[in-house]
Order: C-alpha cells, then sequence, then structure tokens
C-alpha cells in the first residue's frame, strides 16, 4: 500500500492552541508542506509578528524571528539582506500589515525586497478579542462596531492586494482562500509559487489568504468558512493580480515614460 499523506517534517509534532475553525492552522500545514516539497527548510527564515500569527514559529520547524507589531516586513528586510541566499517568509495578520504595519507594507513592496509575505485576512482583530481591523466589511459586526462597520466613520475596508498592485516592483501578488480543499490547494499552489520565485531571486512576493476567525465572528466553524465564501470573497475577489515571470504586468504599474532623473522633462 503505497502512502498518499503524511505528516510534513517541516512542521512540529505538538498540539495547536488554535480555536476550532480558524484558518491559521491549515495555512501553517501548506507552508510546510511546501517547504519540504521545495527541500529548503534550513534554508528558511520566519518572521511572525504580534497577533495570531505570532505563534507560527511555535508550529513551522524552522528558523524563526518574532517582530514588534506591523514591522515584519523591516525586519525580514534585515534579514535578507544580512542573509540575502536565505529564503525569508513574512507570515501576517490583517490588523497587524495593514493597520500599525501599512507603512512597512507598503515600503518593503515598493522597495521590490526579495521576500515572500504571507497575509493572513479574516477580517478582524482575532488575538485582542475581535475589534475592527482595516478589512472588516460594512456592516460587520465586530468588539469595537457593535452596530456595524460605517464606512462614512472609519472608511472603507483596505484592499492590499489591489493597493500593492499600483506600485512596480513586486513581481507576484495573489488572494487565495482556505474554506475548502479546492481552494486550499489553490493557496498551497501560491505559497510554493512565492517561495520559488523568492528562491529564482525573482523579487518581492505577496499572497493573501481569506480565512475563518469562528470565535471572534461568534459562529460556527461551519458557518464561518460559509462567511468567508459569500461575504468576504466578493469585496475581497480571489486571483492573481500579478505574475511578472509569466508576463502578467498591468499597465498602471509601468514606470512612466519620459521621467529622468534630475526631474526635468524630456
Amino acid at each position: 500500500m503505497s502512502k498518499k499523506y503524511s505528516f510534513p517534517k517541516s512542521m512540529k509534532d505538538v498540539k495547536t492552541h488554535y480555536c476550532a475553525g480558524c484558518g491559521h492552522g491549515i495555512v501553517h500545514k501548506l507552508i510546510a508542506q511546501v517547504i519540504d516539497e521545495l527541500d529548503i527548510q534550513s534554508d528558511v527564515l520566519l518572521v511572525a509578528p504580534v497577533g495570531c500569527a505570532v505563534y507560527a514559529y511555535n508550529y513551522i520547524n524552522v528558523d524563526s524571528c518574532e517582530a514588534a507589531h506591523g514591522r515584519a516586513p523591516a525586519v525580514a528586510t534585515g534579514l535578507k539582506r544580512v542573509h540575502p541566499d536565505k529564503l525569508v517568509i513574512s507570515y501576517q495578520g490583517d490588523g497587524d500589515l495593514l493597520a500599525i504595519g501599512m507603512g512597512e507594507t507598503i515600503h518593503a513592496a515598493n522597495r521590490g525586497e526579495n521576500i515572500t509575505v504571507i497575509f493572513i485576512n479574516n477580517a478582524i482583530y482575532g488575538m485582542t478579542g475581535g475589534q475592527m481591523a482595516p478589512t472588516s466589511l460594512v456592516g460587520q459586526v465586530t468588539k469595537t462596531t457593535p452596530y456595524g462597520r460605517k464606512a462614512e466613520e472609519v472608511g472603507y475596508p483596505i484592499r492590499a492586494c489591489e493597493i500593492l498592485n499600483t506600485l512596480v516592483e513586486p513581481k507576484y501578488i495573489e488572494r487565495c482562500a482556505v474554506y475548502d480543499v479546492q481552494h486550499i490547494n489553490k493557496t498551497k499552489a501560491a505559497i510554493k509559487k512565492a517561495l520559488t520565485y523568492q528562491k529564482e531571486k525573482k523579487g518581492y512576493s505577496f499572497v493573501e489568504v481569506l480565512s475563518m476567525c469562528p470565535t471572534n465572528w461568534g459562529v460556527s466553524p461551519v458557518a464561518a468558512a460559509q462567511w468567508v465564501k459569500e461575504a468576504m470573497e466578493p469585496y475581497y475577489p480571489l486571483g492573481v493580480f500579478r505574475d511578472v515571470p509569466a508576463g502578467n504586468v498591468p499597465e498602471a504599474a509601468a514606470p512612466t515614460a519620459g521621467v529622468v532623473n534630475n526631474g526635468g522633462a524630456k
């Protein structure tokens, strides 16, 4: 009998602390599987900041470093520049990446740092009790929006892939989801492509993953998966936004013709 599935060697054999139905554990497993398949366990450096993402290093068996809240791309930049032959993963949640860490997110992408950012978007602050995140949907009830998020008061949810796709330097940007097996497999393929591109020194890659947070949404794991599909996905459409090595380059991100370094006009 042939073995079809085994526990990833790049994942620690420990009990999870994540809530039932949480998407973090799924993504951890996918990262570990990809590390095994690419045979890069000894070459990976993982950066995880404050939030539910912070415990990634308890599960993924690679050299890891904790970053202050929002600073994972800055720490990842430093690690990559000091160790250019290592593969650096910045693993972040939405409150971290798009709130306090928005500046680091934009500038690391704008510089084209050769790192891989994996962004977990569950539309809420998870670890701190369910407050509104930059990605919380309009009308979504959270601890800090008990009557639903109001765009006229706090603005609209931020779409990370769309923002980064306006920049010149990012080489690969894709939004995925983990609410069913089909999409879990697509997410794994995206993570594998992102790390492969980094290994080939192609540049900055960004993989956003729509994920579930049943506890802070106040629903069952099954209902949470359905909510990602029915509520989140229409606002956060899945797909490849950019894949420069594959020839997918949007015109909006192309450098402006005729610009010269001294600020003058041709």
